[in-house]
């Protein structure tokens, strides 16, 4: 019996950008080889039990001749299997899918080509850049590794009427330029480079056709990056976001981290993460909220191990549920429970002011170990039976010297909690000179006790709050 292949472009290495296609025969596949330049969440589509291969290259040399991948992907097809050979960015734009379909051809083997989208659109756009534009780009030609042993035509790119966008040319940066001006080009025409264009930290450095080599260098600009030239390449100042130019780090816990660097770095900014934190599960049993006559939630991660634990979506149904914060609600709604309660304010300040005028008598607050006191003291004073149920704990991360050095040489240093403002000074030693974004009071107090200056405090105590606060300080 044959099987059958499937080559997936993977994207350029933002998750978001898997497509749906790319989905489905991930969750197919007996056997899945891979590149490296995937995103690392593509493999938890994978279905239990298929094999996962990585047959990918690192630091330019081959891990896996491809002699080899080929003979694995014959092998697994003619075993029956399905075999995803998943590849970063498209499998037919400079990833030799080409050559393997070619190879399933030849030993009558089915397959399929799931297209990708390619790190020379994807990058470029995310960046500010598009490859095209009327008045000033109407065409685009899309150029791989140029070395001196090259086939590639440089005195015909170099006249070429349109951008240029060149894949895996950081270290021959220098020859690109030079040969490009000995060829005609404007030694004056916008440049760029993108590095890990579409990823969380992705960085764009510009200048002219004759300054970007020498600018890379200075950068220390490593692969993957994409160079693009041509006057399209200028339009970064205008489309990059108005955070452009600006590196942001984020120390929420890494689960968490990746929605708010994604926005902040579709606004522009270079993010830098620095997860100071981590949250694991704590071992609780649910008690009977039927004698409860008000649940409170106070996070999205505190609402998620809830419903890990609730056998039955009745057992809600008893007592008043409150959430802080919209991030806390719309968790709740996703789970399908929609809360009675949630405070203007999203903090344990604001749920003590909206439950002043509901009777409570036995409360259940489900949290963090290592929660603030304020909500379950107040209700005390109150009158009323509190019990707390931690779901989960906060545990500090440690940092690498180079994301500690990042972190504190960037532009603005964020914090969406006290934990991980406690958790980044003892790994780091210090809040740094960076500026401070705070996304509340509470965190703001903790920074100042800290030793560190909050320049910009949410007025909303969310990360939509939050990254309003930035682009108002920005404006």
């Amino acid at each position: 019996m044959t099987g059958r292949v499937i080559l997936v472009g993977a994207g350029p290495g933002d998750p978001g950008l898997l497509t749906r296609r790319a989905a489905e025969a991930l969750a197919q596949a007996d056997v899945v080889l891979h590149d490296q330049l995937i995103p690392a969440e593509a493999l938890d589509l994978v279905r239990a039990g298929a094999e996962v291969v990585d047959v990918g290259k690192r630091g330019g040399g081959e891990q896996v001749p491809q002699d080899e991948t080929n003979a694995l992907l014959v092998r697994h097809a003619r075993e029956g299997k399905v075999v995803v050979r998943l590849k970063g960015g498209d499998p037919f734009v400079f990833g030799r899918g080409g050559e393997e379909a070619l190879l399933c051809a030849e030993h009558g083997i089915a397959f399929e080509v799931v297209p990708g989208i390619t790190a020379g659109v994807a990058a470029p756009a995310y960046a500010g850049s598009p490859v095209t534009h009327r008045g000033l780009a109407g065409a685009v030609a899309f150029v791989t590794g140029f070395s001196a042993e090259s086939d590639v035509d440089m005195d015909a790119l170099a006249a070429f009427p349109g951008t240029l966008v060149f894949y895996m040319g950081v270290r021959t940066l220098p020859q690109i330029s030079e040969r490009l001006i000995a060829g005609g080009r404007n030694p004056d025409e916008p440049a760029a480079v993108v590095e890990r264009g579409t990823l969380p930290d992705q960085r764009t450095i510009v200048g002219t056709l004759a300054q970007i080599a020498t600018r890379a260098a200075d950068a220390e600009v490593r692969a993957p990056s994409i160079t693009i030239v041509g006057p399209v390449a200028a339009l970064h100042a205008k489309l990059g976001g108005p955070l452009a130019g600006r590196t942001i780090a984020v120390t929420r816990a890494r689960e968490q981290a990746s929605g708010l660097a994604a926005r902040l770095q579709a606004l522009g900014a270079r993010v830098v993460l620095a997860p100071a934190i981590r949250t694991e599960q704590v071992d609780a049993d649910l008690p009977d909220l039927g004698g409860f006559d008000l649940l409170c939630l106070t996070s999205p991660t505190g609402v998620a191990r809830l419903f890990d634990l609730v056998r039955d979506a009745r057992d809600l149904a008893g007592p008043r549920i409150a959430a802080i914060g919209p991030g806390t609600a719309a968790a709740l709604r996703a789970g399908g429970i929609d809360p009675d309660i949630v405070p203007a304010r999203s903090n344990a300040e604001g749920l003590v002011e909206a439950l002043a005028g509901v009777a409570v008598r036995r409360v259940l607050i489900a949290r963090a170990e290592e929660g603030r006191a304020v909500l379950p003291d107040a209700l005390r004073e109150r009158g009323a039976d509190v019990e707390v149920l931690a779901l989960y704990r906060t545990i500090a991360e440690p940092l690498s010297d180079g994301d500690r050095t990042a972190a504190l040489e960037a532009d603005l240093l964020v914090f969406a909690s006290s934990s991980a403002v406690r958790a980044f000074h003892a790994a780091a030693g210090t809040l740094g000179g960076s500026s401070i974004a705070s996304i509340g009071p509470a965190t703001s107090a903790t920074i100042r006790e800290l030793g560190g200056e909050v320049l910009i405090e949410a007025s909303e105590h969310t990360p939509d709050g939050l990254i309003g606060a930035i682009l108002q300080a920005s404006a």
